[in-house]
């Protein structure tokens, strides 16, 4: 008999509304995971319910590090271990029992197991028959041509339609052997499973006992082979069940089976991004001839230079995310909780038609209110304001409700854009020549972010409004992680808000992000504590983003407080929702409205047309991509992003083969920081 590991955790139970101390038994070779209400009660066989774990989901919380889920028959439980190393144990055991039993699940469906050989058939077979109706179609485009009746033509136009599908069919099905291919032992061609050893999979301290536990203290979990437990493979039941089903919570709203659209697993905004798919670099540093600063001051201010247009503007949200679910099964089998995701390629189809880096201007989608910072008279104010223009800064990047990925972007990629703001006056309507968005206004704000670093993947942003003196540095880098049913993505950097008038630079940091739900309809969740501070003049403020506990609560919700120097009681408080209503409650007692996102326009930025931009500029860099995915050629698209990474690859060989260090375009190096070369701050104090 396998082992069986066996201890205390607690399960949530709906009818309680609370967690309840329950005695774990989990069946290496029942694919099993029962409980019971005690340890006196699983030696006499009275079960209280069972997990069943063929073809289970195993999901963690980065916010809370004892708790874990198990989704599985439409249903999802909820447990809570003693502390991370406990959490761990289980999880290790509970992943191996997963796999062996969805192995076997495929190999009775299948009858056998596929080899090496079997899958390069079934690909010469299929690459074949592809070749076949590639060639077809070619003959169906000249027939079309020489076709002079129209009824004849709209025959062959229909069987040339009914051939592309077929042509997609076969892509799609040559990818899925491909990602099968690649499961196979190397060492006998045989996909086997790595099954647990039978000695002690997990030991714990003893006399442990589970904190918010409703039991007696508990001993520790341990692997063991019993004699009491008689848990054969017959006694498994065809479903999980409960001894009272109300103690199932959410699987409605954690396993549904609703529809996404095609670009679905994860892209949460600005600061919570998924991870980088491990390529080079593609673009060298501008030469003399080709200076950026020379380059863009063709440009012109006048209207029909730029393009507003976000290319999201017609995402559509209704679109089926079946036909594409057992590819993202598929890479989703390949990684374990836990696992950094900085090198797994994602593929085409789930992503958003743009750049991280544009992204990134969405901190500036009001830049009304970042530049009205410099408009405050008092300390006090201006910290106000930057928390205000802070909070309003995350819905923007988010157009809908549902999580999708931006591309990731290439070592030394670039993006420009600029905003007008609402209120320019004609004053200083003259451009700023030496700043990073050389056509613009004094009035302006404008916007330069660069790719400086692939691994560690960093991006850098820099803004600025010459005539109201402020300026914004950050830079961001993201370390990815595997959840089970979310993405969570750890947002690493700083950004610096400087009001020059005053002399005053305000540090602030950014939440972690989280793509949920990544099986069925994700939506992006933010959280963690930020901090904004001003050594000069000791304000200072604290921002917490708050996850959705599982049980109540409200999606989104944020609270934070400022403070006055050397005063720890908070001056204003304020709570709501992110990417909706925030009210204020300050130390007098009065409430106020702090800020309404859903209410305040956002200002759409300006990009140069593409045509006038540089090759490595965001959006002509993309250009194969984004175009394909609009029209819904995944393989075009891929084909697109294919040729860009394999660019980048072979400049990155070149480079080491000659010994040549990458160098950054417009950022550099300050310690722990990237600093935009020529910043507002640095040219106004060069004039002095």
């Amino acid at each position: 008999m396998a082992s069986i590991m066996e201890g205390p955790l607690s399960k949530w139970t709906n009818v309680m509304k609370g967690w309840q101390y329950r005695w774990f038994v989990l069946d290496y070779n029942a694919g099993l995971l029962s409980y019971y209400t005690s340890k006196d009660k699983m030696m006499r066989g009275s079960r209280r319910g069972c997990v069943r774990l063929r073809g289970a989901v195993i999901g963690i919380d980065d916010e809370d590090d004892s708790t874990f889920t198990i989704t599985v028959d439409q249903k999802t439980f909820h447990f809570q271990a003693r502390d991370a190393d406990e959490r761990e144990k289980w999880i290790h055991a509970l992943e191996g029992t997963i796999l062996r039993h969805t192995l076997q699940l495929r190999e009775a469906e299948t009858g056998f197991v596929p080899s090496v050989q079997d899958f390069d058939k079934k690909l010469a077979e299929a690459d074949a028959y592809l070749q076949i109706l590639i060639d077809q179609l070619k003959i169906f485009d000249e027939k079309i041509k020489e076709c002079k009746e129209d009824e004849s033509r709209r025959k062959i136009e229909n069987l040339k339609e009914t051939t592309c599908s077929m042509v997609e069919s076969i892509k799609h099905c040559i990818v899925l052997l491909q990602i099968a291919k690649s499961t196979i032992n190397p060492v006998d061609g045989i996909y086997q499973p790595n099954p647990l050893e039978s000695s002690v999979i997990s030991t714990m301290p003893t006399q442990t006992a589970l904190p918010t536990g409703s039991g007696p203290s508990a001993p520790s979990s341990s692997v063991t082979s019993p004699s009491h437990v008689n848990l054969s493979s017959n006694t498994v039941p065809d479903f999980s069940y409960s001894s009272s089903e109300d103690e199932f919570y959410d699987a409605d709203e954690f396993y549904q089976t609703g529809t996404s659209p095609k670009h679905c697993i994860e892209s949460p905004l600005t600061p919570a991004t998924l991870p980088h798919s491990g390529t080079g670099s593609s673009l060298k540093r501008p030469d003399t001839n080709e200076s950026l600063n020379s380059s863009m001051s063709n440009g012109t201010t006048d209207a029909d230079q730029f393009d507003s247009h976000d290319d999201r503007d017609d995402d559509g949200e209704g679109e089926s995310v079946e036909e594409h679910k057992s590819v993202i099964m598929h890479l989703l089998s390949q990684v374990r909780l836990g696992m950094d995701l900085t090198k797994v390629v994602l593929p085409t189809f789930i992503l958003e038609r743009r750049s991280l880096l544009e992204m990134y201007a969405d901190f500036f989608a009001h830049p009304d209110l970042f530049v009205s910072i410099a408009d405050q008279v008092e300390p006090r104010d201006r910290m106000v304001q930057v928390v205000k223009w802070y909070l309003s800064a995350f819905h923007a990047g988010r157009k809908g409700s549902v999580a999708k990925k931006p591309y990731n972007p290439i070592l030394g990629e670039i993006f420009l854009c600029h905003w007008d703001l609402p209120s320019e006056n004609e004053e200083n309507s003259e451009p700023v020549s030496e700043g990073p968005v050389p056509w613009c206004s004094k009035n302006n704000v404008s916007f330069v972010a660069e790719q400086v670093s692939h691994h560690p993947p960093i991006s850098a942003f820099y803004a600025e409004c010459y005539s109201k003196k402020i300026q914004f540095n950050a830079h961001i880098w993201t370390k990815s992680k595997f959840l089970g049913m979310s993405i969570g993505v750890h947002n690493i950097g700083q950004g610096c808000v400087s009001c020059l008038e005053y002399d005053e630079h305000y540090i602030l940091t950014f939440p972690n992000g989280y793509g949920r739900s990544i099986l069925t309809v994700p939506w992006v969740e933010l959280g963690g504590e930020c901090n904004i501070s001003c050594s000069k003049t000791g304000y200072s403020a604290n921002i917490v983003f708050h996850t959705k506990p599982f049980y109540g609560g409200k999606k989104h919700r944020i609270t934070a407080e400022i403070f006055a120097p050397n005063d720890k009681k908070a001056f204003c408080s304020v709570e709501g929702e992110w990417n909706g209503v925030m009210y204020a409650k300050w130390a007098s007692g009065e409430n106020t409205l702090f800020i309404d996102t859903k209410k305040i326009g956002i200002i759409k930025k300006k990009v140069r047309k593409l045509e006038d931009q540089l090759e490595y500029e965001s959006r002509r860099l993309w250009k194969d991509v984004t175009v394909n995915l609009k029209l819904k050629d995944i393989d075009a698209a891929t084909d697109g992003k294919h040729r860009l990474e394999e660019k980048q690859r072979a400049e990155a060989r070149e480079r080491k083969e000659n010994e040549k260090q990458w160098e950054t375009r417009l950022f550099h190096e300050d310690g722990e920081c990237w600093v935009y070369d020529e910043p507002l701050l640095k040219r106004i104090a060069n004039r002095h």
